[in-house]
């Protein structure tokens, strides 16, 4: 098996293992364990906080360790937590399913940052672009499909039975990540420095690099729009705009539409179109769709919120393709692991505070104002690129020497 062949199939497996157990966790706690909004809230927060508290500390390993051996560490903790959770559901354990679920996205932390630390060894610089498409292209089917099974499964076996596929998504990716080449770790600095100044390393690069800095502020304001607009979602939906919750699952997952052509879009547009203008569309595309939900509930709010959600997932999947190509591109290889995980740990860390804004903004000034916060977030976000050289970024740049 060729390598980028194994570890597109280890994506795929992987994804699916995450997105199975995002879905089948609340499904299991409130159908199985009973709990209530309280307990649910605590044990997603459980599955959260691996992505805050992980991030870090995975990405000085990934630059410290072979990356095959974390592949299958993250893999490995995946294939676990599925199988600890079936176990906790069986004993009325709500907080070992706690445990299972920050494990099983520990290990998807430690996936993601090795894999995307990883690819620029394997594909020469040319290929990355469309490399990063195809790994994105993936993850979108997957997130697409994983609710739709996951409650088909809890209607006709039981929720538990979610688990039970996402620990063979996870055993599969392991099969796939077992056929990569041994390779030895990546000679590093950070090798004789100590684990704090490692990650500052990191950091203080990403800071210090205009392409990198203007990426992560983009993706600071865009992440807080995002998840504030999944804050007010429902109560929208289900108030202003007067959908039934079918309708309402129904224009959402335009989105999981939008990321799947998004990627299949991406390669094309990269190899027709320079990279300015796919930095510049993705989050301005966003502004459009902040101004459809904006509109929707004076008429024809199903359309306008469907058109609003695919313009969400179909020009940000483009943006994330070509930003991800661009920081492979520009981060020295010793470097690759920290750097993606300081980028990763600031958008993890700002999803809840959008989240949080988004809701009290509705509760206490109403739907409209929460949008226009939403809206501005996105403008923010295009205009981090508008100012910064991304705008002027007319080619993908050089590989950065090791």
């Amino acid at each position: 098996m060729k390598p980028f062949t194994a570890l597109l199939g280890a994506a795929a497996g992987t994804h699916a293992t995450d997105q199975l157990a995002l879905a089948t966790l609340p499904l299991t706690a409130t159908l199985v364990l009973g709990a209530g909004p309280d307990l649910l809230g605590l044990l997603v927060a459980c599955q959260s906080a691996a992505w805050l508290l992980i991030s870090l500390p995975a990405g000085a390993w990934i630059d410290r360790a072979p990356r095959r051996t974390l592949l299958i560490v993250g893999l490995s903790l995946g294939l676990a937590a599925s199988i600890v959770a079936v176990i906790a559901a069986a004993a009325d354990l709500s907080i070992l399913l706690g445990l299972a679920a920050f494990a099983g996205a520990a290990g998807t932390v430690v996936y993601a940052l090795t894999s995307v630390s990883l690819l620029p060894s394997l594909v020469p610089p040319a290929d990355l672009a469309r490399s990063n498409a195809r790994l994105e292209l993936a993850r979108a089917i997957v997130s697409l499909a994983a609710p739709f099974a996951s409650g088909l499964l809890a209607q006709l076996l039981s929720p538990t039975w979610g688990y039970g596929l996402a620990a063979l998504g996870a055993g599969l990716a392991l099969a796939c990540i077992l056929a990569l080449p041994k390779a030895p770790a990546p000679q590093s600095a950070s090798d004789r420095a100590s684990f704090a100044a490692a990650i500052e390393a990191g950091a203080r690069f990403v800071v210090r690099h205009q392409l990198l800095r203007g990426i992560s502020l983009c993706a600071i304001f865009w992440n807080f729009a995002f998840f504030a607009l999944l804050a007010i979602w429902a109560p929208l939906a289900l108030g202003p705009l007067g959908l039934d919750p079918a309708s309402m699952g129904l224009a959402q997952s335009a989105y999981g539409a939008g990321l799947i052509l998004g990627a299949v879009a991406a390669p094309l547009a990269a190899r027709r179109l320079p990279p300015l203008v796919i930095l510049i569309f993705g989050p301005a595309i966003s502004v459009v769709a902040a101004c459809n939900f904006l509109v929707a509930p004076a008429g024809h709010g199903f359309a306008l919120a469907a058109a609003g959600h695919f313009l969400v997932g179909f020009g940000p999947m483009m943006w994330l393709i070509c930003q991800t190509t661009v920081r492979q591109l520009v981060t020295p290889a010793p470097l690759l692991g920290r750097v993606n995980a300081t980028v990763q740990t600031v958008i993890y860390g700002v999803r809840p505070l959008g989240a949080l804004a988004g809701g009290l903004i509705a509760a206490q000034a109403g739907w409209q104002a929460a949008l226009l916060l939403i809206a501005v977030s996105f403008l923010l976000s295009t205009l981090v690129i508008l100012l910064s050289p991304l705008a002027r970024l007319r080619a993908l740049p050089q590989a950065a020497c090791a």
